[in-house]
């Protein structure tokens, strides 16, 4: 996390929450669990930042479990058919899913080495291995090569349509993929758009040219 210390995407993705389950009881910090009372108690279950989760949990205060947008059924989803899932909806509007798991990934990897990604805690077994790291990894870079042909080709397909069509769409489930894309989706799906544009007014000028 260190050497993307000035990196906003990597700031966001920090200020993702995960659920803590206190081990121990801490004094005057109840005000995080959003309630009345002066001391957070042992076996709260409090939704927590992963930049302010990460040091409470390295120093054995706190347990962590795989945050939802990472759950089993989520996973089966993208396995199924990555494109059919809304990114967006899972981590907010703007939020970063890929920096979430990355994010998620190095904490697992570097707290708790365990056998799975599903068993990522405190209370798996122990092992010097990166089987969480390369499962999450391989479900990111998964989702991400399944999903990009599409974000690229709606790009390409609304630069085709120009100002006059911009506003147009192409059938119900290509509006829903392009609502589900989450911020690193988008930025790219902008960069598309106006590599396509960039490209046609060359062609346009050049063919000008030719006359």
């Amino acid at each position: 996390m260190e050497d993307e210390y000035y990196s906003i995407d990597a700031i966001l993705s920090e200020n993702q929450k995960i659920q803590c389950a206190f081990k121990v009881d801490i004094p005057d910090m109840g005000h995080l669990e959003g309630g009345t009372e002066r001391d957070i108690k042992a076996h709260s279950k409090v939704q927590l930042p992963l930049w302010l989760a990460f040091i409470l949990i390295y120093s054995d205060y706190a347990d962590f479990a795989v945050p939802a947008p990472f759950s089993a059924r989520v996973r089966n989803a993208l396995n199924a058919e990555a494109r059919s899932v809304r990114l967006a909806a899972l981590v907010g509007a703007g939020g970063l899913w890929y920096g979430f798991g990355k994010t998620v990934m190095r904490l697992c990897v570097l707290l708790f080495p365990s056998p799975s990604l599903s068993s990522c805690s405190p209370h798996a077994p122990r092992r010097l291995d990166d089987a969480p790291a390369n499962e999450m990894s391989e479900l990111l870079t998964k989702t991400f090569r399944s999903r990009l042909v599409e974000v690229i080709d709606q790009a390409q397909h609304f630069a085709a349509l120009g100002p006059a069509g911009g506003g147009g769409q192409s059938g119900d489930a290509a509006l829903g993929f392009r609502e589900g894309l989450e911020a690193t989706e988008r930025e790219l799906f902008s960069l598309a758009q106006e590599s396509a544009r960039s490209t046609k007014r060359w062609y346009e000028a050049a063919d000008r040219g030719r006359r």
